[in-house]
């Protein structure tokens, strides 16, 4: 995906200024930057869920600027927002299928829990079982671009390390792009081959994944 001098207000409040950045595929892009300073928005944005003033959004080939969120699905995006958003009342297999016909194998070779629950209601999981069901539904549609919202947000240590886990397996088959928006600095830096830093609403600073530490980018998130 590559976003050229995307603009975005709300109201009188200029929300994102003149971002421009590339997710190649086969890479884990991070996104960092404290809370309020418009990672969240960017990524609606992005997924066609809020408009774009100016900028540009290209995806292959196809030019998604003002394509409505479902074309962008259809397209190869998926996303996994904050808040994981799973339907409550739907069982695991439900949830699973509402993408797709069919949920691909991999899915449960990567979180296991999910093939042993697929009869509960996602309302009755926890939070990290409800966030590796959210991932797998974004997976079912066989996306070429994953985006992932603060997926370690409230999640105990040892489910974040089976989502880094499917992170890195995924970005290891180099058919996937994945851009991971964190504020778990270490989490961030265990997974990004590229990073961007935003601070209010631009994209501050950008390098390798492998040099975050000697960026000084740890820096950049305490308050």
């Amino acid at each position: 995906m590559n976003v050229e001098g995307l603009n975005q207000y709300y109201g009188g409040s200029h929300i994102l200024r003149d971002v421009a950045f590339e997710v190649p595929a086969g890479k884990v892009t991070a996104l960092l930057g404290r809370n309020g300073v418009g990672k969240s928005t960017l990524l609606r944005a992005l997924m066609g869920l809020v408009p774009i003033r100016t900028g540009k959004v290209v995806f292959g080939e196809t030019d998604l600027t003002r394509a409505r969120p479902n074309e962008r699905a259809r397209a190869g995006l998926g996303y996994v927002p904050q808040g994981r958003e799973i339907f409550p009342r739907l069982t695991v297999q439900e949830n699973l299928l509402m993408g797709a016909p069919r949920v691909p194998p991999r899915i449960y070779e990567m979180f296991p829990v999910l093939k042993a629950m697929l009869e509960r209601r996602g309302g009755d999981l926890s939070g990290g079982q409800q966030q590796q069901l959210a991932i797998g539904r974004a997976l079912a549609m066989r996306p070429r671009l994953l985006i992932l919202d603060e997926p370690t947000e409230g999640i105990q240590p040892s489910i974040i390390k089976e989502i880094e886990r499917a992170i890195r397996a995924l970005a290891a088959t180099g058919e996937m792009a994945i851009l991971l928006v964190e504020q778990y600095y270490d989490f961030a830096r265990s997974l990004a081959d590229q990073y961007l830093v935003m601070e209010r609403g631009e994209i501050v600073k950008r390098g390798r994944g492998a040099d975050m530490d000697a960026d000084g980018v740890r820096n950049l998130l305490t308050v």
